[in-house]
């Protein structure tokens, strides 16, 4: 991790993207969502019960306490988060120098306040695992940013950075827990589709939200379909090991592997930010010398002394190469059937193997995460003798205990929720990290991941189907901007945006409408007409069939959808009813009033005002009504859009570093012999240029 410091701002500049992306995505949902007039209100989550102000803060973290003393309601005070957390986002995108420790940590506490009001609507895993990466992006930022196109003298500032490349060990050790649990949960799980090698010919069709070339993946022959979800499984589950690998090149490919299922995934599903998030935590298998490489500024340093090196190296990525050839053929009965040109595959493997396989590697995995640590731990404490100077070596000393114990603590912390995959394993677990992990688990340090436990719809997809009348007879479908509902529509691109109540309404599917109370709250809302909810289902409110007059009642059905069969013209989808999911009711109607008073929806103290009165609210208040016209597609592309013109403009006008940085590297082929071991040992130089100079220096002296 010595050689990270350009992964290290990619990490911190992807974060940021992510934090915009997530803050501008949820801005523009928060009157539908948690509003006055919303589906769940946020004014009844944060309701004082007593106690004094800093305990009620530590039990329930949120900034949203402070909203009532700037005059806003919980809502509006959630807007303002939201707004300051995506402009200050944007700031730590485009300027070097606001990605600061502070900067990180109140964009941190922003979407962790959110968090803490948001109810089902943020319940998701990548709300979780944003909240612990933008955690990691506190420790990982700097606390000190050089001037621009400045770097330290390789002396002197130096001895201050051996603490650097820990932080960011813990990125890498995310992205393992992430990647090896989503694919230890689909076999754990016993679903029959993944144990048959057949998810992915379900998986296009009944995904939340498909994009159009899902509709041409799910076409794609069975076998191949078979085939992918070995290479899913072998992405997941046998390629994370490798993030710790002491062949870069093993690292590398691993990273690529990586990237290649998110970009999969991406094309194919609209996944908001987080297969954007989880390429960000991919970062941490790079280094200096890749991205240099990848840049153009690499240099061929090959010697005679190090073929034997590279030789071993070779050798063991061979060997690794080939075994995990060897066990994906052997575990997964790989076939060429040259007769019909396809590759047969199947699971040769038990439930019961699996699990003792998995009983068996789990904790092995934990000590290969504290034995890399540990060498980390060892190298950032040689980096420190390195320091010259009492002054910058005590300055280290401090820093590298405060940001070492920290690491320590947090992959401590991380092992409760990892140990969630295998339960004998999590009983034998050491009892001080029990307790560590008891003490911040309502900060969400750290989470349990594992995504696409089972495969759902594999009878069909089911789907919720809303429909208003006026008269009880004569039924009107209310179609959504981006879920399945009318079959000739074809599925939306949206990601990075999450539509977060079309979200829900496929989970709603899955189940009852009894597991799922917002439901009822939404009835509520269309029967009263509510406009901000509306807006959640039709941005352009004269699309809703009812904006002119609420219907007067109001009922749900499940449908069973599958995508049309090429050659059907004008479809995308083909459905069949299946039952009734919520009965039809009226305003008034004993049924939903007795569904209201069971979920806790009849609130009997009435909504404050929303305030308007100071300047603050009378500014969102603005905002909102300048931003309302943008669909919150069009208002996040617009952002990427800007962002990538600002940066177009940065690189024209700055093309000065370019041409100033090659001096500097022929400058570093001209110091005296004495100081070349120094300037080969300190590795934590915030130039990786000047260390790779360096050493190149020392090998032609030699």
């Amino acid at each position: 991790m010595a050689g990270s410091r350009l992964p290290r701002q990619l990490f911190l500049q992807g974060v940021a993207a992510v934090f915009l992306f997530a803050f501008a995505s949820l801005y523009t949902q928060i009157p539908g969502l948690y509003g006055t007039e919303g589906i769940l209100p946020a004014r009844r989550t944060l309701r004082p019960q007593g106690k004094g102000p800093w305990q009620q803060l530590w039990e329930t973290p949120t900034l949203l306490w402070e909203a009532p003393r700037l005059g806003l309601d919980t809502a509006q005070g959630l807007e303002l988060l939201s707004l300051l957390g995506a402009l200050l986002a944007l700031g730590a995108l485009l300027l070097p120098q606001l990605r600061h420790l502070l900067v990180y940590l109140l964009l941190w506490a922003a979407y962790l306040s959110a968090c803490q009001v948001g109810q089902v609507f943020l319940y998701f895993q990548w709300d979780s695992l944003l909240l612990e990466t933008g955690f990691l992006a506190v420790l990982v930022a700097p606390l000190w940013q050089p001037p621009h196109h400045k770097q330290p003298p390789q002396g002197g500032l130096a001895g201050a950075l051996p603490h650097e490349a820990l932080p960011f060990w813990l990125v890498r050790w995310l992205l393992f827990r992430l990647m090896f649990a989503s694919g230890v949960v689909k076999l754990t799980s016993r679903c029959p589709a993944w144990w048959g090698l057949t998810a992915l010919t379900y998986h296009y069709e009944t995904q939340c939200l498909p994009t159009p070339a899902a509709w041409f993946a799910h076409h794609l022959p069975v076998w191949l379909h078979k085939l992918s979800v070995v290479a899913t499984f072998l992405i997941e589950i046998a390629v994370p090991p490798l993030f710790f690998a002491p062949v870069r090149r093993l690292r590398l490919a691993a990273f690529y592997a990586q990237v290649l299922l998110q970009v999969l995934i991406i094309v194919t599903g609209n996944y908001n930010f987080f297969n954007l998030l989880t390429l960000v935590l991919t970062t941490a298998l790079l280094d200096d010398q890749h991205l240099a490489a990848r840049s153009g500024n690499s240099r061929r340093r090959k010697t005679p002394a190090s073929r034997p090196k590279a030789l071993l190296a070779l050798l063991l990525e061979l060997t690794v190469y080939g075994l995990l050839a060897y066990g994906t053929v052997h575990y997964f009965g790989l076939e060429v059937d040259w007769e019909h040109h396809t590759i047969r595959s199947r699971t040769t493997f038990t439930f019961h193997q699996f699990s003792q396989w998995l009983k068996t590697v789990t904790l092995p995995t934990m000590w290969l995460g504290g034995a890399s640590l540990a060498w980390e731990l060892l190298a950032a404490l040689w980096r420190w003798t390195q320091v010259r100077g009492w002054l910058r070596k005590l300055w280290a000393a401090v820093q590298l205990s405060i940001f070492g114990s920290a690491t320590v603590a947090m992959f401590l912390v991380s092992l409760v929720p990892y140990s969630y995959v295998e339960p004998s394993t999590h009983g034998r677990l050491w009892t001080e990290a029990h307790r560590l992990f008891g003490a911040v688990e309502h900060l969400q340090l750290a989470s349990s991941y594992g995504l696409f436990r089972r495969m759902t719809g594999l009878g069909g997809r089911p789907e919720v189907v809303l429909e208003g009348s006026y008269d009880g007879h004569h039924w009107t479908e209310i179609d959504f901007m981006y879920k399945p509902g009318n079959v000739s529509w074809p599925p939306p691109v949206v990601a990075p945006h999450q539509p977060r109540l079309d979200w829900q309404m496929w989970f709603a599917a899955l189940g009852p409408h009894t597991h799922s109370p917002w439901f009822t709250s939404l009835v509520l809302c269309l029967l009263q007409g509510k406009e901000p909810v509306i807006r959640l289902i039709q941005h352009d409110v004269a699309r809703y069939p009812f904006h002119k007059q609420p219907p007067t009642y109001v009922r749900a059905q499940r449908y069973k959808y599958w995508f049309s069969q090429p050659g059907e013209q004008g479809q995308w989808w083909r459905r069949q009813w299946v039952e009734e999911f919520f009965p039809p009711v009226s305003l008034g109607d004993p049924t939903l009033d007795t569904l209201l008073r069971q979920f806790g929806f009849q609130d009997k103290s009435p909504p404050r005002a929303r305030s308007s009165g100071n300047s603050l609210a009378r500014a969102l208040l603005w905002v909102r009504k300048q931003l309302s016209p943008l669909e919150a597609p069009t208002l996040l592309w617009g952002l990427i859009l800007a962002v990538g013109a600002v940066r177009v403009v940065q690189a024209l006008l700055g093309p000065r570093p370019s041409r100033s940085s090659p001096p500097p590297r022929e400058e570093k082929h001209r110091p005296a012999p004495k100081k070349d071991p120094g300037a080969a040992t300190e590795q934590a130089a915030p130039a990786p240029s000047n260390c790779n100079s360096s050493s190149q220096t020392t090998r032609r002296k030699k």
